[in-house]
């Protein structure tokens, strides 16, 4: 009998990137048109207080309120060109060296890599493109005729996550025992202890306890890197047509499988 096949999941901000993947592009959104100067500083002062401090359920749910509240109205095809055409300047420094390097050492092993983020799909798709990730989990915000109403149509965060993974390994068939999952916060408790061997990383104040208390690993990754120098990346502009080509499956909130692996065994 086949061994059951393994994944390594990540959450996005401050585990693989070094700070919050939507409030990153800020600055491009203003210059965009989506979005005021104020909106801007509010977002440098979010991310301020994510890095510092980290963030907690209550701040997170303020940060969903003021993301949400934005961005409605925004047009959907505006927001996609804009994330495509800045994806490399804004994310490629930001990822830590760290953290690439372990993604490909679960390659390596033949382990999928999976990204589960809070992070609204329009941004964490692409960047689990640009990493090579097999699939992403993400939240999905409200669209009609074309535009985003503000609503949250799913939330990826804190129980979801741990659903999420549970539902797509039912899906694929992981093994979640073998499996393995790194994430910052302690909001993420329930992903990690969804898998057998879970990391903490850069882990704030409670999660680091927790993680003591548990025996879990913990992981300090410090150095940001270019991450064209690391890993193939694909053209500068990517097209995000392509990734639903590539094949998006609906599943829970928002997930779409590489198709790397069929392009490799065609």
């Amino acid at each position: 009998m086949a061994p059951r096949p393994t994944a390594a999941f990540f959450d996005l901000d401050k585990t693989i990137i070094a700070k919050s993947s939507t409030l990153a592009f800020s600055r491009p959104f203003q210059a965009g048109g989506l979005i005021s100067r104020r909106a801007v500083l509010r977002s440098a002062y979010a991310q301020f207080v994510y890095l510092v401090g980290g963030a907690d359920h209550d701040q997170m749910e303020k940060m969903r309120q003021f993301m949400s509240q934005l961005c409605a109205g925004w047009d959907v095809a505006t927001v996609r060109e804009i994330v495509a055409e800045t994806l490399h300047n804004i994310v490629d420094p930001l990822v830590f060296d760290e953290a690439v390097s372990l993604i490909e050492e679960h390659r390596l092993a033949g382990r999928d890599v999976v990204i589960v983020s809070t992070s609204g799909t329009e941004v964490v798709g692409p960047i689990g493109e640009m990493l090579g990730a097999d699939r992403v989990v993400a939240t999905r915000m409200e669209i009609a005729d074309g535009k985003y109403t503000g609503e949250i149509e799913y939330y990826a965060y804190a129980e979801e996550k741990a659903r999420a993974i549970r539902e797509l390994a039912d899906l694929v068939g992981y093994d979640l025992e073998h499996s393995y999952a790194y994430s910052d916060s302690v909001t993420d408790v329930h992903m990690l202890e969804a898998v057998g061997h879970p990391h903490a990383v850069n882990p704030d104040r409670e999660l680091r306890r927790i993680a003591a208390s548990n025996g879990w690993p913990v992981l300090v990754f410090t150095k940001p890197v270019a991450l064209r120098s690391r890993v193939p990346l694909p053209p500068a502009r990517p097209t995000l047509a392509a990734l639903a080509v590539g094949g998006v499956v609906a599943f829970g909130g928002v997930m779409w499988a590489n198709a790397r692996r069929r392009r490799l065994g065609a």
